[in-house]
């Protein structure tokens, strides 16, 4: 007898007041007889409920019992159903919300309702492409995290073919839309198909790159003391350190001001007002050229002024592109 089927028969009592083993079998979607087993090991624990035979009989609490038996309060309540309502959730959590929905003591209940209705999701960037959400593979990667097995994975990086490995999936973590994998490895493997670098044997894969998912029987290794949220800060690090692994300056006309800041968001540091008119500017990026490359959209309204290797860069873009379009 599953727990939380018990708890569940718990607070469909609590919302109703009195209830018939045909109602809680409907509601929770058992037999009858498991319905009215339920309620009887809720009786004999202790649980204040009882039976009450005839017509107009069924189920209840005993003095009622309108306890909040969530444990949530309405602030609580109303952030779950903000960031998790009906038109952002999958099939099956708008399916559990609408159940909790029914659960929650009626003074509850139009808060909850009201805030499942409050924002819409939308997973696509304005070109109508995904930014959020799945890959085909990513049921049986959250299957695999939660019943705690090992898969064979195929991960296939930019330009390259798909590579198998084993590993321990032992989390997903979604950043900016991306979603990844974080597994464990065995460590010194000389596949180097992983987004990031390993960290004590622990990897990134990022879950648009992965090919083939095959949850094997062998249960997952964990690593003494894991935490997820500490493990991806380890992993993520040294990536968002090579993000910024060179910083180009120059000077950018105040009217190139807002496009930077879309372009390179807070990476872009704009400075005081030169004598010139134009702005102080510095730009963080994983090299120079990268940077320069970003930057040769702006024309003339940016000059950079070091290092020497982006003013280099621009000038051979200028250059191709002059080739390219240039008269004669």
């Amino acid at each position: 007898m599953r727990a939380d089927r018990l708890v569940a028969t718990l607070l469909f009592l609590q919302t109703r007041g009195r209830v018939t083993a045909r109602e809680v079998a409907a509601e929770l979607e058992v037999s009858e007889r498991t319905a009215r087993r339920d309620l009887e090991a809720l009786a004999a624990a202790g649980i204040p409920v009882y039976s009450q035979h005839g017509r107009g009989g069924g189920w209840s609490l005993v003095g009622g019992a309108r306890t909040d038996l969530t444990g949530l309060t309405a602030a609580e309540i109303r952030a779950m159903f903000l960031v998790a309502g009906p038109s952002a959730a999958t099939p099956e959590l708008r399916t559990a919300l609408r159940k909790l929905v029914r659960a929650l003591p009626a003074t509850l209940r139009p808060d909850a309702e009201a805030a499942s209705k409050a924002g819409v999701m939308d997973g696509t960037d304005w070109w109508r492409l995904p930014v959020t959400a799945g890959t085909p593979q990513l049921d049986a990667l959250q299957g695999a995290v939660v019943d705690g097995l090992r898969i064979r994975l195929g991960y296939a990086r930019p330009g390259s073919p798909a590579g198998m490995r084993t590993v321990d999936p032992l989390g997903l973590v979604t950043k900016a839309g991306v979603p990844y994998l974080v597994a464990g490895t065995d460590k010194g493997a000389g596949d180097q198909a992983a987004a990031g670098s390993g960290h004590d044997g622990l990897r990134i894969f990022r879950l648009d790159r992965i090919t083939s998912v095959e949850v094997t029987a062998d249960p997952v290794v964990r690593p003494e003391g894991f935490d997820l949220a500490s493990a991806w800060r380890a992993l993520a690090a040294p990536m968002e350190e090579r993000m910024r692994g060179a910083t180009v300056r120059g000077r950018a006309d105040p009217t190139a001001g807002r496009v930077l800041a879309v372009l390179f968001g807070g990476r872009l540091r704009l400075g005081g007002e030169r004598a010139d008119g134009w702005l102080e500017m510095e730009i963080d990026g994983p090299s120079p050229e990268v940077v320069a490359a970003q930057l040769a959209g702006l024309g003339a309204r940016v000059e950079v002024l070091e290092p020497p290797e982006a003013r280099e860069r621009l000038a051979e873009l200028g250059a191709e592109l002059a080739g390219l379009y240039g008269e004669g």
